[in-house]
């Protein structure tokens, strides 16, 4: 579904991602793992076009995307959960998930939003409260929901557990589990192996801009020197 070839990024003349190189099948759940500074929010801002590669391809559904503007890559049907959550404090969770809403042909508005209270019973109760008084968990269930309401078949989550306490994480684990069994492709950018292990069918670890290992979670699990020399675990 999601195939990016050789691609280099730069922050001006700060060359970030050097000729990274991966693939996410249709219903597969995929991670990339590394350390602060790895380049992994900078990979999945140059897919969905924030942050365009000045090299490389991107491929989604074999249509090339790099270079588009994110709008249109959105329309392509990938999503993106911003690192931070990146909710709009001053707005209501129904105005924030408003702003996300992208209508699909043969689904109403109350079809979209029972599905992601479906996912996220909370948000019910929480419809005129403003974004801003919410916890830091509810703020990354609006956060998905919002992404969600714009109908995508590819989620890229970016740090989904950061600034979250343990219960908060292992409530988030479920309901990423659930997208997962929901049919979901998803691409998830993560420090934390624990966090994934249960998740994630494939995983890359970048460093320093660079891809150093890639394979299943089984094989990611039994190579101890990785884990050790690249992750948080």
């Amino acid at each position: 579904m999601l195939s990016v070839e050789s691609l280099h990024t730069f922050y001006g003349t700060s060359h970030v991602l050097y000729g990274v190189s991966l693939q996410v099948t249709q219903g597969e759940v995929v991670c990339l793992l590394g350390r602060n500074g790895a380049g992994k929010s900078t990979l999945l801002k140059s897919i969905i076009g924030l942050v365009p590669p000045r090299q490389g391809q991107i491929l989604f559904r074999g249509r090339p995307i790099a270079g588009l503007p994110p709008h249109l890559i959105c329309r392509q049907g990938i999503g993106l959960v911003p690192e931070g959550r990146r909710i709009f404090a001053g707005l209501t969770v129904r105005e924030n998930l408003e702003v996300g809403r992208r209508p699909e042909a043969g689904r109403s508005k109350e079809e979209d939003y029972e599905r992601v209270f479906a996912l996220f019973p909370i948000l019910k109760q929480l419809l005129h409260r403003k974004a801003g008084t919410l916890s830091g968990g509810e703020q990354q269930m609006l956060a998905i929901a919002r992404t969600l309401m714009g109908n995508p078949v590819c989620l890229l989550l970016d740090e989904p557990t950061s600034g979250l306490a343990p219960l908060v994480v292992e409530s988030l684990q479920e309901r990423i589990q659930t997208l997962k069994q929901n049919g979901y492709t998803i691409l998830m950018a993560e420090q934390h192996l624990a966090f994934v292990t249960s998740l994630a069918d494939r995983a890359y670890v970048l460093v320093k801009g660079e891809i150093r290992y890639q394979g299943s979670m089984h094989d990611l699990l039994t190579a101890p020197e990785v884990v050790q020399n690249y992750l948080s675990v």
